[in-house]
């Protein structure tokens, strides 16, 4: 008997294979075999039903029938070979609906004609596959029609809702049924951040000693009054109603610093409060993202990649999972693993159980831990493993030991202190103040010795740590050694980051742990946001968006509307709904009503157009100026705009939403659009400007109606600014190309700057220049000289590094910070990667780079335009035969794009400026040049 085993990944394959040696073959699918297509011209050419092309494969009138097709033949056509010599196909793809989606995909395509057994396992270890082997299933159609639902649900709601976008939102890229909530959220708290209005108080510190020991208090009370702190203020900068605090200004910090000083305090009260703190649960999807992006700085798409790396190599298991649940040897391990390490006095008398609390959850897996049966130490893993691999190891080593250890007991310690202001004060003195001392203290660590979890608020990690108090009794005398006033200001409310939008989209049920690093990483590289430091910063272009979804698709961004979609899925997953029936109304409608998507498909059918009140849409109001007008921004084809009535001025897409005050934006305006004037080109008259355009800093000769036209422009070199070149300059660049004079074969030798740096041209043939000055610089001799060595093929020579940054974990290559055409960059030699909105150069760490490098790999090269292949001599008759009917066809094209031109001209002098042609191309700006 001889056994095809199919999993996803080539990796996997692999060590599945080591562990069932001979007997078995196994390949790897590479993922979905089959999918929907991406375009038309991807279906069946017996697909001729309009409504199904329309939306790429699903067939709404026949029960939402799916139409797929094989993504890619060359992952078909190896396991089709080695099926013809298997006794029998096992079906190890992952246990999750996607895993089972596979396994019934590859069926469908293989067809095979030997007996087919579902092989199911959570870790990769030769027990586990032992285990897998003798207990085989079948297919469960039940996840796949889960799969299916989410699938078609998606494509539907995407694709017509991004028709919509697409046709009023240019710079939109796409909306999903959990994309779009995510952005909504980010939007949410960015309005939260730019309706905040800070409140400023001032506090009083004091550092106190006792019999030779310093400790610090802070004043909480002034003549019997409490005063306020951040707590006692609303978002609107007021202090919240009911609160009986006094707000502590300067004029009274300085006479409570000047009579504090002198004086001595006692002990009025003192406090001990016992507490116990429980370790937290093993780690989910949600929360090793939560920790990798704490501890590590990581984003959650690079904590699953090496997490994935780590399952497939067994070194731990499944990392998709909500549930908590430690199999019984795994917490012998864990609990084996913390005695061994720590002594038996950690280790509770019973293994310690959770329960899961995240809403929705409904997947089968333990939770993530290191596999096997006894855990490979820290030291074994750092030996073993790349450095991302051996660190995430660690996180997941010890956030599993500790689950299983007993409780941290601490005691917490406040201490008041009483007494009044001396004589200095002024008019306060004699005033009674109270100070208050915290402290804490741990009694036990419990589980503390092994992981302790992260928090968002460096505050709150602060306020964790051990804080001990002296010795102190009731009546006591304390000394007031120093004292400091400083002036405060509440805080908005904190951004997301990557871990905490990942947290309330689990809150609120969205998403599924498979899906959290995909929604994330999806809403970054379509521009919807963009990290400063951690935290996610809202585009523009993301609160336009919002607006639309909001007023015309508010279903499909509404929190409990999406989580009520994600329970009838998880409802299909048991079997518990049809798939077709629970579609049907959502899509269509029913006697209850329309949903949206229901009336959108209705406009659609009857040829009516959805009607937008786009103004609304482009708007984002900040408010108004001193003279009443209104100030806004505009989110129009070429970016955000601020506007003000006729003003106008384009905004840097790197500006964060709440930092754009009404009175920044009227600065803004009043600075203009950024242009300077030069002066005159003595040959034309023509004024000579500066710009800022969309592909950079550029010069113009005159303007569209002197010219009658199209303005000639050139594009800055790079160590030039708008507001640092001079007209010389200016002129010289107009001027170009610069002409040296005529070859031996009588061609023009001319130096110019292209898009890729600075050349020379004679006839058809190119030289590189060293640097932009040489094209003012070399003379005819040199660039003869230059024509007669053989050019060098390839990429330029790299630019000089900015910065070095270190050695790549994922590669061990040294990555360097350089400045390219587009801007800086990192590469490590073999991979380029374009810093993002947001990234600061001057502080790129090597994490983030090493990040940047990742995920450049995962996409991929950049695309290269097609080269024609040779025609061979059987063809060439053909290709005769139609020369002249094609030279007919091309002349009239050329007549129509002729037509289309000219018009796009006239519309290009009634838009106004214009900018320069030259500028990146459709090609990825990652790969620099």
């Amino acid at each position: 008997m001889s056994a095809l085993v199919i999993v996803e990944s080539p990796t996997k394959a692999r060590r599945i294979q080591e562990l069932l040696g001979d007997g078995f073959t196994v390949l790897s699918s590479r993922g979905h075999v089959r999918d929907l297509p991406d375009s038309a011209s991807q279906l069946p050419k017996d697909v001729v039903d309009p409504e199904v092309r329309r939306t790429l494969g699903v067939d709404a009138a026949n029960h939402f029938k799916a139409v797929y097709v094989v993504t890619d033949q060359s992952k078909v056509r190896p396991l089709r070979a080695a099926l013809k010599s298997a006794d029998e196909l096992l079906l190890a793809t992952d246990e999750d609906r996607e895993g089972e989606a596979i396994a019934w995909h590859l069926v469908e395509v293989l067809r095979p004609a030997v007996p087919v057994r579902r092989m199911v396992f959570h870790e990769i270890t030769p027990e586990a596959i032992e285990q897998a082997l003798s207990a085989t299933r079948e297919i469960d159609d039940n996840l796949v029609n889960a799969q299916e639902a989410r699938r078609i649900l998606d494509r539907l709601v995407g694709f017509d809702v991004s028709k919509v976008l697409w046709r009023v939102l240019a710079g939109a890229r796409s909306a999903g049924r959990v994309q779009s909530v995510a952005v909504r959220l980010v939007v949410e708290r960015e309005r939260e951040r730019m309706a905040f209005r800070a409140a400023t108080w001032w506090g009083i510190d004091a550092a106190l000693g006792h019999d030779g020991a310093s400790f610090e208090a802070r004043l909480v009370e002034l003549d019997g009054t409490a005063l306020a702190d951040g707590a006692a203020f609303d978002e609107r900068g007021q202090v919240k109603d009911g609160a009986a605090v006094r707000v502590l200004d300067e004029p009274t910090a300085a006479q409570v610093l000047a009579g504090l000083g002198p004086s001595r305090l006692r002990v009025a009260a003192v406090t001990s409060t016992p507490r116990t703190e429980r370790p937290r649960p093993p780690f989910i999807t949600s929360s090793l993202q939560m920790e990798g992006s704490r501890k590590l700085g990581w984003s959650p798409d690079r904590t699953m990649r090496v997490a994935q790396d780590l399952y497939e190599a067994g070194w731990v298991t499944y990392m998709r999972t909500d549930s908590t649940t430690l199999s019984a040897e795994a917490t012998e391990a864990a609990r084996s693993a913390a005695g061994t390490l720590y002594g038996d006095e950690y280790v509770p008398e019973a293994p310690r159980t959770y329960d899961r609390r995240v809403r929705n959850a409904q997947e089968a897996h333990e939770a993530i831990r290191p596999a096997g049966s006894s855990f490979r130490g820290i030291e074994e893993a750092a030996g073993a493993l790349p450095a991302d691999g051996a660190r995430l190891y660690e996180l997941i080593w010890k956030r599993t030991v500790a689950s299983q250890m007993v409780d941290a007991r601490l005691l917490g310690q406040q201490v008041r202190l009483e007494g009044e202001l001396a004589a200095p004060a002024g008019p306060l003195a004699s005033h009674a103040v109270a100070l208050r001392a915290t402290g804490q203290r741990v009694v036990f660590p419990g589980f503390r010795r092994a992981y302790v979890e992260g928090a968002d608020d460096p505050d709150q990690e602060l306020a964790d740590q051990e804080r001990l108090l002296p010795e102190l009794a009731e009546g006591d005398a304390v000394d007031v050694e120093t004292v400091t006033a400083s002036s405060h200001e509440t805080k908005p409310p904190p951004r997301y980051t990557e871990a905490t939008l990942v947290r309330r989209l689990e809150e609120l049920g969205i998403g599924r742990p498979s899906t959290y690093a995909s929604v994330v990483k999806v809403i970054k590289d379509r521009d919807y946001v963009w990290r400063k430091g951690t935290a996610l910063v809202p585009s523009f272009t993301a609160f336009a968006v919002t607006n639309l979804l909001e007023q015309y698709f508010g279903e499909l961004v509404d929190y409990g509307f999406t989580a009520a979609m994600e329970d009838d899925l998880d409802a299909i997953a048991n079997g518990e709904k049809d798939l077709d029936a629970w579609l049907h109304p959502f899509y269509f409608g029913d006697d209850e009503g329309e949903t949206e998507l229901a009336r959108l498909g209705l406009r659609r059918a009857t040829g009516g157009e959805i009607d937008l009140d786009l103004p609304s849409i482009y708007t984002i109001p900040l408010g108004t100026d001193g003279d009443g007008e209104d100030v806004v921004v505009r989110v129009g084809r070429w970016g955000a705009a601020l506007q003000r009535g006729e003003e106008r001025r384009p905004l840097p897409p790197d500006v964060e939403p709440d930092t754009l005050t009404v009175e920044r934006a009227v600065e803004l305006l009043a600075e203009g659009t950024g242009d300077r004037e030069l002066g005159t080109d003595p040959a034309t008259g023509l004024e000579v400007v500066a710009r800022q355009g969309r592909y950079g800093p550029y010069v113009q000769l005159g303007s569209p109606e002197e010219v009658d036209g199209k303005p000639k422009t050139a594009s800055l070199f790079q160590a030039m600014t708008v507001a640092t070149v001079t007209l010389e300059e200016a002129l010289a660049l107009l001027a170009l190309p610069r002409v040296l004079g005529t070859d031996a074969a009588g061609h023009e030798v001319t130096a110019q700057n292209g898009r890729y740096g600075p050349y020379l041209k004679a006839g058809r043939e190119t030289r590189s220049l060293a640097d932009e000055d040489s094209i003012f610089t070399v003379t005819l001799d040199d660039a003869l000289a230059l024509f007669a060595q053989p050019k060098v093929r390839g990429r330029r020579a790299a630019a000089t590094p900015l910065r070095e940054l270190g050695d790549d974990p994922a590669t061990g290559r040294a990555v360097s910070l350089r400045k390219g055409r587009y801007g800086p960059y990192v590469t490590d030699g073999e991979t380029n990667a374009s810093l993002r909105t947001g990234d600061d150069p001057d502080t790129l760490t090597m994490d983030r780079a090493a990040e940047l490098l990742q995920d450049r790999r995962d996409r991929g090269p950049a695309t290269r335009p097609r080269t024609r292949k040779a025609a061979t001599k059987k063809a060439a008759t053909k290709k005769a035969a139609t020369k002249r009917a094609a030279a007919t066809k091309k002349a009239t094209k050329a007549n129509a794009t002729n037509k289309r031109a000219t018009k796009r001209a006239g519309a290009a002098v009634a838009a106004g400026p214009t900018e320069p042609a030259s500028g990146p191309s459709a090609e990825d700006p990652d790969d620099q040049r």
